[in-house]
C-alpha cells in the first residue's frame, strides 16, 4: 500500500450515495456535506478518508 489518499470526484460521490448533484450542493450550501477540497481550477474533490468519516457520524441509532 503507497498510504496514497483516494480522492472522490462530485460524480463519484453523487453515484455512490444515489443522490442528484443538486442535493449535494443543497448539502454543502447548508454546512451538511462531507469536507471537500476545492483544486486551483475551482473543482472540488472528497478525500474518501473524510467521506468515510462524514458517513459514520450520519449513523442512527437503531
Amino acid at each position: 500500500m503507497s498510504g496514497r489518499r483516494e480522492y472522490l470526484t462530485i460524480r463519484d460521490l453523487c453515484e455512490e450515495l444515489e443522490i442528484s448533484r443538486d442535493t449535494f450542493y443543497r448539502w454543502r450550501s447548508t454546512g451538511r456535506a462531507p469536507l471537500c477540497t476545492k483544486l486551483p481550477n475551482g473543482e472540488l474533490r472528497i478525500c474518501r478518508d473524510d467521506f468515510e468519516s462524514w458517513l459514520h457520524n450520519h449513523k442512527e441509532a437503531a
